[in-house]
């Protein structure tokens, strides 16, 4: 009985090995795009990180272009700060600018206020010295320490200077106008103080040797206060004197018109 060999149905040929499989074209051409066309590569992280700094970049030089032009805004914070710190500046330079000239009109008011009680109080007490007082009847104040002695002087404080009473006089009126011209660069109350003392002693016997007898310019000045081994005086001459010595003492400090101090080596 002869046998006869079966092919079983689901049974596929074998091929050879040198052969392949012919390249199945797409069911669909747009879908798969150009076949000449290489397929896009994946962005390295590198590129992307370049990419994201110059575009970085980018954004900055157009907002500070765009801030220069005008036509956009700034970096955020660069501009505000920037006015913030120039107003402060001005701010600063104005309350600066306003101390200095505050202190100013405070040197030169203490100088009128001194100037203008000296003068005030030389004034009184030469009217009620005229007023109560005789020429050579002199009243003890305080012993023989002080003594009340109306006289009325030709010359300068202390009696010194008679009968250049005109050349006196146009001394005295040149230093009260320099006093008041100088008293702008006031920068210390002891030279504040000084001055005022100066003006208004100086002022006080001007009056004196203006208005009163015998003549204009020529006019003697009222003394009524003596004490031991000293020439007669009034209030103006006090002034005067205590003016120079507050002068020399500022000098000896080393403290300038203007309140600055003079540094010595």
């Amino acid at each position: 009985m002869q046998r006869t060999r079966r092919t079983p149905l689901n049974h596929t040929p074998s091929r050879p090995a040198g052969d392949t499989d012919p390249t199945p074209e797409p069911a669909d051409p747009q879908s798969a795009g150009s076949p000449s066309s290489p397929p896009p590569e994946p962005a390295s992280s590198s590129d992307e990180g370049i990419t994201l700094t110059t575009g970085g970049a980018a954004a900055v030089v157009a907002s500070t272009d765009s801030g220069a032009s005008g036509g956009g805004a700034a970096a955020p914070g660069v501009g505000d700060e920037t006015a913030s710190s120039s107003s402060s500046s001005s701010s600063e330079a104005d309350v600066a600018g306003g101390g200095e000239a505050g202190k100013s009109w405070k040197w030169t008011v203490i100088f009128a206020v001194v100037g203008l009680v000296v003068l005030g109080l030389d004034q009184l007490t030469k009217a009620l010295a005229l007023a109560h007082l005789t020429p050579g009847e002199p009243v003890n104040v305080i012993g023989s320490l002080l003594k009340f002695n109306l006289i009325r002087n030709s010359g300068a404080a202390f009696s010194l200077g008679s009968g250049y009473t005109p050349y006196i006089s146009a001394i005295q009126i040149a230093v009260a106008i320099g006093v008041v011209y100088l008293s702008r660069k006031l920068g210390s109350v002891g030279w504040a103080i000084a001055f005022g003392f100066l003006f208004g002693g100086a002022v006080g016997n001007i009056i004196d040797r203006i208005f009163r007898d015998p003549s204009p310019f020529h006019g003697h000045v009222v003394d009524f206060l003596q004490t031991p081994h000293w020439a007669i005086f009034n209030v103006a001459d006090m002034a005067v004197t205590s003016a120079a010595i507050l002068l020399v003492l500022q000098t000896l400090r080393g403290i300038r018109l203007d309140g600055t101090r003079e540094i010595r080596k």
